[in-house]
């Protein structure tokens, strides 16, 4: 008798992208019968949003057994404040951005709670991931965690944040083509195997997102499109066991700036950059991947952060030894030494990084 073989993944139960969205809190978690909460807030964000957070829970009889603002992503503090967490909890919620998200997504993972994910921001993937980013003996840290019971977000509130996160969303889910590219390519080479599931999910993210018309990138349509595919890319890495449907030599090099760096910029910003590069080198959509960035304005934002061409030439070299057990296109010199080429000589990147 032939085995079976069965694939268990996590969906989020609750998916909400709508305006007011926050306002509607009480009666989604009633929905999902959730009635005894830990909140969990980003910084300065109990004066901006605790007041419509607290009514909504109230009018639905939500009981809300602690609430308090946390900008720590110490491994130690988290793990504290997870085994002080009330026992009566039903759910932890993070709102806020990566930091807080991150922290109230490990503490639910450590206590095997529900984790309720409310982004201020649509900045990267990081709200609908099954990991959370922590800093480990100083050091920032992918550490595993569990796929998000809720995600909710208020595209009211998403379109009040700073612009510069949402050029760091859309940087960061453009990615998926370069990564998925990366991906195919090690299985092509014999590196790695494609879950045909998880690719499928992560191209319909992408391919909606940048198909998606808009005059401005505001609109509640492109919004909902963005947050919609980042939390669809969550699920494909959910299905493929790992990052790869979503996160290829893009994602290393920002990485390695992360490493290299004083002070990086956006996650999202930078992955965005190294997109545009990799997606030359692999001589794969580029044409549609420099649409988007030009009609977004991404590229006119990024041309006034200043940045150094000579940082990304070292990120370039240190890609492959960040994740030295992947084999993307960074990973072999002939591609490393095409790369470097092309920051130089691409008009683009000339513009972007003031070297014309």
């Amino acid at each position: 008798m032939s085995k079976q073989n069965n694939s268990y993944i996590a969906i989020p139960t609750l998916l909400k992208v709508e305006p007011g969205a926050l306002y509607k809190l009480g009666d989604y978690f009633k929905e999902g019968n959730i009635r005894k909460v830990v909140i969990f807030f980003g910084n300065g964000l109990i004066d901006m949003f605790g007041t419509r957070v607290m009514k909504s829970l109230a009018d639905a009889q939500i009981e809300v057994l602690e609430y308090q603002e946390l900008d720590s992503v110490r491994l130690e503090d988290i793990t504290s404040l997870a085994f002080s967490l009330p026992t009566k909890a039903q759910a932890v919620i993070g709102i806020g951005g990566g930091k807080v998200i991150d922290a109230a997504k490990y503490m639910g993972f450590l206590r095997k709670l529900p984790f309720i994910s409310i982004p201020t921001s649509a900045s990267s993937d990081g709200f609908s991931s099954a990991s959370a980013s922590l800093l480990v003996d100083g050091r920032r840290n992918s550490v595993p965690a569990r796929m998000a019971y809720g995600i909710i977000a208020d595209t009211e509130v998403i379109k009040s944040a700073p612009a510069r996160f949402l050029y760091s969303g859309i940087g960061d889910m453009v990615s998926k083509i370069t990564a998925l590219y990366d991906w195919q390519y090690e299985e092509d080479h014999g590196y790695d195997e494609v879950n045909d599931f998880a690719m499928m999910i992560a191209k319909k993210a992408v391919n909606s997102f940048v198909r998606t018309p808009f005059d401005n990138i505001q609109d509640d349509l492109f919004l909902k499109e963005l947050l919609d595919s980042l939390a669809m890319s969550g699920i494909a890495n959910e299905i493929a066991g790992n990052s790869a449907p979503t996160s290829g030599s893009e994602h290393l090099i920002s990485h390695a700036l992360d490493k290299m760096l004083p002070q990086p910029q956006l996650h999202g910003v930078q992955v965005g950059i190294a997109t545009y590069l990799m997606s030359l080198v692999q001589d794969h959509r580029y044409k549609r991947i420099h649409k988007v960035f030009t009609d977004t304005g991404f590229f006119d934002y990024v041309a006034t952060l200043d940045l150094n061409i000579e940082d990304y030439e070292k990120a370039i070299d240190l890609a492959p030894s960040i994740k030295p057990f992947r084999h993307t296109y960074l990973h072999e010199e002939k591609y490393r030494t095409l790369a470097k080429q092309i920051l130089h000589e691409d008009t683009t990147l000339q513009r972007i990084f003031g070297t014309n």
